[in-house]
C-alpha cells in the first residue's frame, strides 16, 4: 500500500537536491512533467581534496525551487498531494537538534580530506565491506564526521550539551523541511555514512567504535517509503512519502526495475546498478545495498561507480580553457577516434579499482584538445564497462542497459557503452531520472508510470577498434592499480 492514498487528479512533487543544483518537478500519475523549478547551489573547495556546501543554502534552494515549480502550475497548484525527496547519498553534515542550525559544512561526497586516515584502517576493510556492503573509502561519511569531532568546536560543544545530530544530508533536509522535525534516515543514505549495517538494517556499534564516534547522534532508521511528515516548502504543505538517495532513486525512473537490465545514471559521477530481489551476499570490490524498503518489498542492488564522469569533463574544460567543451563534444565524438587513452582517476578511482588518490593521465602521443576530450569520454565508458564485467558473476545475464543523467545526452558515449557491453542501450527523453524515480515511489508505484515516454535505442555496433582500445586501457589500469 502507498504511504499516501492519491485521488485521480493528484500531482506529485519531486525534490532532487544535487551537487550543483536543486530541482523541483511536478508529475502527474503517468509520469508526465507538468512544472519545474531549479536553483543552482555552490560547491566550495577550500583546500585540495576538500569539497563543501552550505547547509542553509541547500535548504533555501529547496524552498526557492519548489516555489518556482508550484507557481508554474497556476490553477493546479492545489492538486499537489504528496512529495518525495532525493538527495546526494554520501554527503553528510552535523547540525543542532534543537535549532536545526548547521554545525559544520555539508561534506560533499567528493570530499576526500581523510584519505590518509582511512588508509590506516585498511586492515579492517574486508570487515567493513561485509557489514556495510561498501568498500572502505574516504568518500563516505564516517571519516568526515570523525574530522568534524576533531576540528570543529561547535560540534564538540553540541555533543557535550546533548544537542548534536549528524548523518546523511537527506536526514538534515527532512529535519529542516518537515514541520515535525523528524530525525530519520532511510537505508540508502544511512548506508553511505559507512556506519549502517546492511544485515541488521541499523547503526553498527562495532563501526562506531572503529571510527571513534559516539552513539546517540545518528538519526533513527526508517523505511524508504512511509509518512515522513508534513513538508512545508515553497508555499505548499503536503505529506513527504518517500526519501532516497539520488542514484538509487534514479533506478525507478523507468518504473519497477528489471533483473536483466543495468541502470546507468551518468552525471557529475556515474553509477551502474543491477537490482535484485534477494540479498546478493558479498560481492568483492563492488557495492551492495538496499535501494527500496517500504515494509512490503525490499529491493537490493549491486553497484559500481565512476567518480570522474561529468566531474572529469569539468576538470578537462578547466585544464584546456574551453568553456563550451560539452557543446563541442557531440561533433568530436562523431569523428574517427584517436589512438589516445585516458587513465581517469578524477575525484579518486571508484569501483572496481578503489583508490582515493590516483595520478590521472593521458597515454599516447601529445594530442589536440578534441582528442583529449574524446579520450576522456571513452574513459567513462571504459570504467562503466569494467564495473559491468566485474559484477557479472553475481547478477543475472545482462540483456539491456538504461541510461539517464545529463552526460548520457552524448550520443557518442551511449554508442560506445552499447558496443562495449554488446547489448542495446535505451535512453528516455528526460534526463531527470532521480526526480522521476522518487516521484514514482512517492506516488505509490503507479502501474501506468512513464509509459508514454519517448525512448531512443542505441544498438550494439561491432567496433573492433574501440574494443582494442578498451583492452589496452584495461591492461594499463591493471598495471597502475593491481586490479
Amino acid at each position: 500500500m502507498p504511504a499516501v492514498a492519491l485521488g485521480p487528479q493528484a500531482l506529485v512533487l519531486a525534490i532532487d537536491q544535487g551537487t550543483h543544483s536543486t530541482r523541483a518537478l511536478v508529475f502527474d500519475q503517468r509520469g508526465q512533467v507538468l512544472a519545474r523549478g531549479e536553483r543552482e547551489v555552490a560547491l566550495a573547495r577550500p583546500q585540495p581534496d576538500w569539497a563543501e556546501q552550505d547547509g542553509d543554502e541547500l535548504v533555501a534552494s529547496v524552498h526557492a525551487a519548489v516555489a518556482q515549480a508550484v507557481a508554474a502550475l497556476g490553477a493546479r497548484a492545489g492538486d499537489v498531494a504528496v512529495a518525495g525527496l532525493s538527495s546526494q547519498r554520501a554527503s553528510c553534515i552535523c547540525w543542532d537538534r534543537d535549532s536545526g542550525a548547521p554545525l559544520s559544512p555539508v561534506f560533499s561526497w567528493q570530499d576526500r580530506r581523510m584519505h590518509g586516515w582511512i588508509d590506516a584502517l585498511r586492515a579492517h576493510g574486508d570487515d567493513v565491506h561485509r557489514r556495510t556492503g561498501l568498500f572502505l573509502s574516504p568518500h563516505y561519511g564516517a571519516s568526515k564526521l570523525r574530522w568534524a569531532l576533531d576540528h570543529l568546536p561547535a560540534v564538540v560543544q553540541a555533543l557535550a550539551a546533548g544537542r548534536l545530530a549528524w548523518g546523511p544530508l537527506a536526514s538534515f533536509l527532512a529535519f529542516r523541511l518537515l514541520k515535525e522535525r523528524p530525525l530519520l534516515a532511510e537505508p540508502q543514505c544511512a548506508a553511505r555514512t559507512q556506519l549502517w549495517n546492511l544485515h541488521t538494517r541499523d547503526w553498527d556499534p562495532a563501526l562506531l567504535q572503529l571510527f571513534g564516534l559516539p552513539a546517540g547522534c545518528l538519526p533513527a532508521s526508517a523505511r524508504t517509503c512511509q509518512r515522513w511528515g508534513a513538508l512545508a516548502a515553497g508555499g505548499v504543505e503536503v505529506p513527504l512519502a518517500a526519501v532516497n538517495g539520488d542514484q538509487s532513486a534514479a533506478v525507478f525512473a523507468f518504473g519497477w526495475p528489471q533483473a536483466e537490465a543495468a541502470y546507468m545514471n551518468i552525471g557529475t559521477s556515474a553509477f551502474v546498478q543491477r537490482a535484485v530481489m534477494q540479498p546478493p551476499g558479498h560481492v568483492p570490490r563492488q557495492l551492495t545495498g538496499i535501494i527500496l524498503a517500504d515494509g512490503h518489498a525490499t529491493v537490493y542492488m549491486v553497484e559500481g561507480n565512476v567518480n570522474g564522469a561529468g566531474a572529469g569533463l569539468e576538470w578537462l574544460a578547466a585544464q584546456l580553457g574551453i568553456d563550451d567543451l560539452l557543446q563541442r563534444l557531440p561533433q568530436w565524438l562523431a569523428w574517427p577516434a584517436p589512438d589516445l587513452l585516458f587513465l581517469n582517476g578524477i575525484a579518486g578511482l571508484g569501483g572496481p579499482f578503489w583508490q582515493a588518490t590516483f595520478d590521472s593521465r593521458f597515454v599516447g602521443e601529445a594530442a589536440e584538445p578534441w582528442q583529449q576530450a574524446v579520450a576522456l569520454v571513452e574513459s567513462i565508458a571504459f570504467l562503466l564497462q569494467a564495473n559491468v564485467e566485474h559484477m557479472a558473476p553475481f547478477v543475472p545475464p545482462l540483456a539491456e542497459i538504461y541510461v539517464s543523467g545529463g552526460v548520457s545526452r552524448l550520443d557518442g558515449l551511449c554508442r560506445r557503452i552499447a558496443a562495449l557491453a554488446g547489448v542495446p542501450v535505451h535512453r528516455r527523453d528526460d534526463p531527470e531520472a532521480s526526480a522521476r524515480g522518487i516521484a514514482y515511489l512517492a506516488a505509490g508505484r503507479p502501474p501506468q508510470w512513464n509509459t508514454a515516454a519517448a525512448q531512443e535505442t542505441f544498438a550494439p555496433a561491432d567496433d573492433a577498434a574501440l574494443r582494442a582500445r578498451y583492452r589496452r586501457w584495461r591492461s594499463l589500469m591493471a598495471q597502475a592499480t593491481g586490479v
